[in-house]
């Protein structure tokens, strides 16, 4: 939780393992969960929401596992107000250093009456006889009233007020299908903390949903009304059209501090590295054109923009790209260059790697130097991506020959390892990379559909690695996504295809149950993952 004395101080409560993860497709396995919860403590935010829990084994795995590896943010689980939810939450969160249940229910007229069937009556007792259940367990609960934007006033005051009398310490007001406008979210929460008799006990959040494009917007209006924690996700990823996204309201908190007076503790320089790895790991591309970490967030094309960012940056740029991380400096480093200064490179670009990770990027750093006359620090990011943050892998590729052209067949020839084994296969196909993938998908014999293929240059020049990013769905509807790069594209989508068939694998072995139904803002987690020992740097 924040510190109370400081009413200046904006609470960040990420949601990306919870909410983001939501998002269609957007399935992460407990490896990189682990991953993404160890790059948001550098980041810096207050609260983790993990995950749900009770949603499946392996959000539960992930949840735990988090909480015993990751230092500095508070850990947090979501469970609705039934006990065996409550339970399993604090089951999995009771060993991180600093830990917080999070429980909530719908608090609107057509949730209640149409989703729970509940009178307000009853909702008010099940929210107050949970959040005491939490209490018993950790001092640290935020109680979320669901669909909050669209509830009755006086009934909001009054589930309010006995949920904090009960022991919340954080009181969530959340526009959970992003309907309220910016003009109208500020005085709720201003009126909600003035008419409230105790709500100087509790922390007031908020968690929007950016429906109608006013997330970010109707974040900051809350802050303005008195709210001091927003939940919000890395790259505003979530479900339909996403949550309100950190990086915005950090930078708007940052920028215009001299207006609002609101500040976080957020290390702004991990903000890109952040972005890029959530990116990564959920195979959801950033828009050029996204505020703060979009590829174009810092370009300049207009003459007249360029004429005036070489006199003085600040004439087009309010932000200094450096602040969140964004660095377009070229690795001044040749294929005789030695370990030891590949090392420090890594070091400088925020990465800590165990001895065997750093010889495999190593090895891939003097193969691409083979190819290509500069290195950039972006090729040294996709090296890590592409050849160190990886799930466990049945399937490797060993090597890939295509032929086509002209009137010739697309002809695809590969080499894969399955296991110990080397396995040989070739196919024809209506392009090259249709041949390849008929022979992946021989050598792997799983049954899926390619949804989506992307590919795009890491940097410029004809020698640039290529990446290309796919979406898979497995024979039962599960959509993952894996990613690969290489400066041959052929290479690259192999690589990508081969990595999401691991993780289709990885995760259908952790996902031993079913979610439950609930289908709101606080559901279960579209994407489950599994229970695996595992420790990151």
């Amino acid at each position: 939780m924040a510190e109370k004395q400081d009413k200046n101080r904006v609470v960040i409560f990420d949601t990306t393992m919870r909410d983001g993860e939501q998002s269609p497709g957007a399935t992460m396995t407990t490896y990189e969960k682990l991953q993404v919860a160890h790059q948001l403590a550098r980041l810096k935010v207050d609260v983790i929401e993990a995950g749900f829990p009770f949603a499946s084994p392996g959000d539960f795995e992930a949840v735990k596992l988090i909480s015993q590896q990751v230092e500095g943010p508070c850990v947090a689980g979501l469970c609705r107000t039934a006990f065996p939810d409550i339970d399993r939450a604090w089951e999995a969160v009771k060993n991180a250093s600093r830990n917080r249940l999070h429980t909530f229910i719908a608090t609107s007229e057509i949730h209640m009456s149409k989703k729970l069937q509940m009178t307000p009556k009853q909702v008010v007792k099940a929210a107050v006889d949970a959040v005491k259940y939490c209490k018993e367990r950790t001092d640290d609960v935020e109680f979320s009233c669901e669909d909050a934007t669209r509830s009755e006033f006086d009934f909001l005051c009054e589930i309010v007020e006995k949920t904090i009398a009960a022991g919340a310490t954080t009181i969530n007001i959340p526009d959970t299908v992003g309907y309220t406008m910016p003009h109208e979210y500020e005085p709720l929460i201003r009126n909600l903390i003035k008419k409230i008799p105790n709500s100087g006990k509790a922390i007031f959040s908020v968690h929007c949903h950016n429906d109608l494009g006013l997330a970010t917007a109707n974040s900051i209006a809350a802050l303005v009304g008195g709210a001091r924690q927003v939940e919000c996700t890395i790259n505003g990823i979530g479900e339909r059209a996403g949550n309100a996204s950190l990086e915005e309201i950090v930078m708007a908190l940052r920028t215009r501090r001299n207006l609002m007076n609101l500040h976080t503790g957020v290390e702004t320089t991990e903000i890109y590295r952040s972005s890029r790895l959530v990116r990564r790991v959920t195979g959801i591309d950033v828009q050029p054109n996204k505020a703060i970490v979009g590829k174009n967030a810092f370009a300049h094309e207009a003459g007249i923009h360029q004429d005036g960012v070489l006199k003085d940056k600040r004439t087009y740029e309010i932000m200094d790209a450096d602040s969140i991380g964004l660095s377009s400096s070229s690795l001044v480093l040749g294929k005789h260059s030695g370990r030891h200064a590949f090392s420090d490179k890594l070091s400088e670009l925020g990465y800590e790697l165990d001895r065997n990770d750093l010889n495999k990027a190593f090895f891939r750093f003097k193969e691409l130097c083979d190819k290509k006359k500069e290195v950039s620090d972006w090729d040294i990011r996709s090296i890590i991506e592409d050849e160190v943050m990886q799930i466990p892998e049945k399937f490797h590729l060993e090597s890939v020959n295509v032929m086509c052209g002209g009137r010739v067949k697309a002809t695809a020839m590969i080499i894969m390892g399955v296991g110990e084994k080397l396995v040989e296969e070739s196919a024809i196909g209506v392009g090259p990379i249709d041949a390849v993938y008929q022979c992946i998908r021989k050598i792997t014999g799983e049954d899926i559909k390619l949804i989506d293929f992307s590919v795009k240059s890491v940097t410029g020049g004809i020698d640039a690695l290529g990446e290309v990013t796919v979406q898979i769905a497995g024979p039962k509807g599960t959509v993952v996504s894996g990613r690969g790069a290489s400066v041959d594209i052929v290479e690259a989508a192999a690589k990508a295809y081969i990595t999401a068939i691991n993780k289709l694998i990885f995760w259908r072995k952790a996902h031993k149950e079913k979610k439950p139904d609930s289908r709101s803002e606080h559901s279960t987690s579209k994407s489950k993952s599994g229970s695996a020992k595992i420790s990151v740097k």
